[in-house]
């Protein structure tokens, strides 16, 4: 017995039984399996059977990434993947409101004490920027203020 090969509808829905996708994120997933089959057509019928949901895929991303990574890094994400700045700004209002928390939990595994040398604070700076926080979040986590936030 032979498997045969998914035809695109399948394949969509294969996609989506295993997690969330965007819009344009499932189109590019469908598009190299396309042929003549017309994707954004396929991706219509399944926005108005309620199976494909930005609004439900950004929920998902930020309540997977919260406490992982910063607000900055996660709006970056969610952008690359299509989502309308509308969408992302809704979302990340109150990730936004735990990004110093968070900051400051990732601050102390990785290093736990106030850097000696702007060297070093500039390290620290750079770790935290790259986990996508502010500079204003930096700065409060590295000033040694965190009274202030806990």
């Amino acid at each position: 017995m032979t498997k045969s090969t998914p035809n695109l509808r399948e394949r969509a829905l294969g996609y989506l039984t295993r997690r969330e996708y965007s819009r344009a994120e499932l189109y590019r997933k469908l598009q190299p399996y396309a042929g003549e089959e017309d994707v954004n057509a396929l991706l219509e019928d399944f926005q108005k059977r309620g199976w494909l949901s930005d609004k439900r895929y950004t929920d998902q991303m930020v309540h997977a990434r919260r406490g992982k990574v910063g607000s900055l890094k996660l709006a970056h994400e969610l952008r690359a993947n299509g989502v309308s700045d509308d969408l992302v700004e809704q979302a990340l209002s109150e990730a936004r409101e735990e990004d110093r928390e968070t900051a400051l939990k990732w601050w102390r595994k990785k290093f736990g004490e106030l850097p000696g040398s702007r060297e070093e604070w500039a390290r620290q700076a750079r770790f935290l920027q790259g986990r996508g926080f502010g500079m204003d979040t930096i700065k409060a986590v590295l000033s040694g203020d965190i009274e202030d936030f806990e």
